[in-house]
């Protein structure tokens, strides 16, 4: 037999960004609100959840690497075998196809759809406990096609962090920037009611938490009726009990001026800025469709440094982006060492299924892109040194 008794014990391993720890955290909410008991431990645990990342090669390869790794650790006990889910943006990005990578993932949940993942796993037990032969075909589940996340999934009041709490502002993303896959593994963008999300923090704060981080693929690009971000983060600081909260992520050719000025204003607004500058060529920047200049970006750093005073910059960089040559990279390095970043996080371009890049040639060689990588990040590496003691 598969299973001999109701499957109870659950294991989420969360991978990738601050927006999969929340939605880790969803998951988990909705499943001790349907009475599953949470794990830390793998090997304890009837169910294993991936909540996964697609955003570059690497964050893949570990998934799947540890799929495999899952496969060969875990021996029938008792009559039981832990059913095993992929959820997130990889089981979006592949759907069934999962299946046939690895045969022993039993369900697939898309980022739109992980309201129904209790309702599968009920539907998987009951399943499972009519099978007479371990070795029948299992049933195999999967869930892609949603679109709009119920709003409810987001109140139940689980919090892994007992004094910071993420909350989603907006889901999706629609800059389609030519490297990114969130637009297909996460959709378009859209954007919750103002008044939920405030409901959202009020809860949090009546939990004890004090530190809120308000999250959304481009956070500026909030809109919703005729409430702006600014707006928004104005009445997040109204909110009683809450003593400090910060925003990711910022993309450039949204953030503004007034946005700078309310970072400067508002008491429990954190004075950190998160701006993604991705390259500092301005032919690579036209080539990733992200709709600024390498002027236009640095016009916005010398204003939030003019506004926002003592405000900590961070950025994202990708080196080896198709057809980048050694001029490109070295105006990346230039920014880099211009700017002086308090950190940067930096990555080896690596094509994503679906994008438009893709349809580019990736020739820039692997150990061109290593030592680019290493130059960038010594760069870095000093500059936030440099920043650490000075701030003594």
């Amino acid at each position: 037999m598969r299973n001999n008794k109701l499957q109870k014990s659950v294991y989420v391993r969360t991978f990738g960004c601050q927006m999969n720890v929340r939605d880790s955290e969803v998951i988990c909410g909705l499943l001790t609100t349907n009475n599953y008991e949470l794990t830390s431990k793998p090997d304890e645990a009837n169910i294993i959840i991936f909540n996964t990342c697609s955003v570059r090669q690497h964050a893949e390869d570990k998934v799947w690497s540890e799929i495999g790794r899952f496969k060969k650790r875990f021996i029938p006990k008792k009559g039981i075998v832990p059913l095993i889910g992929v959820v997130g943006c990889m089981a979006q990005n592949y759907k069934e196809n999962i299946f046939e990578r690895a045969s022993n993932v039993d369900f697939v949940v898309g980022p739109s759809d992980i309201d129904k993942i209790p309702g599968i796993i009920n539907k998987l037990v009951a399943h499972s406990s009519q099978l007479i032969d371990k070795d029948l075909l299992g049933l195999k589940i999967w869930e892609t096609d949603g679109n709009i996340r119920p709003e409810e999934i987001y109140h139940t009041r689980f919090y892994e962090d007992k004094d910071h709490a993420y909350v989603v502002i907006s889901e999706g993303c629609s800059n389609l920037c030519s490297y990114c896959v969130v637009p297909y593994v996460r959709g378009s963008l859209k954007n919750r009611n103002y008044k939920d999300i405030l409901k959202e923090v009020g809860e949090a704060v009546d939990n004890g938490i004090t530190r809120i981080t308000l999250l959304g693929q481009n956070v500026n690009a909030y809109q919703y009726e005729n409430v702006n971000f600014v707006k928004l983060v104005e009445f997040v600081e109204s909110v009683k009990g809450l003593k400090e909260f910060s925003f990711i992520t910022s993309h450039p050719k949204d953030t503004s001026l007034d946005l700078f000025q309310a970072m400067a204003d508002l008491e429990k607004l954190k004075k950190y800025l998160h701006l993604p500058v991705q390259s500092g060529s301005d032919r690579i920047l036209k080539l990733m469709n992200r709709g600024y200049t390498r002027d236009n970006y640095l016009d916005l750093i010398r204003n939030y440094r003019k506004i926002v005073k003592k405000g900590v910059l961070t950025t994202d960089i990708i080196v080896g982006f198709p057809s980048e040559t050694e001029k490109d990279f070295q105006d990346t390095y230039n920014l880099v060492r211009d700017t002086e970043f308090n950190a940067a996080f930096i990555f080896k371009y690596s094509p994503r299924p679906h994008t438009a890049a893709e349809r580019l040639t990736d020739d820039v060689p692997r150990e061109e892109k290593e030592r680019r990588h290493k130059i960038v990040l010594d760069l870095q590496k000093k500059i936030s040194q440099n920043k650490a003691v000075c701030s003594k």
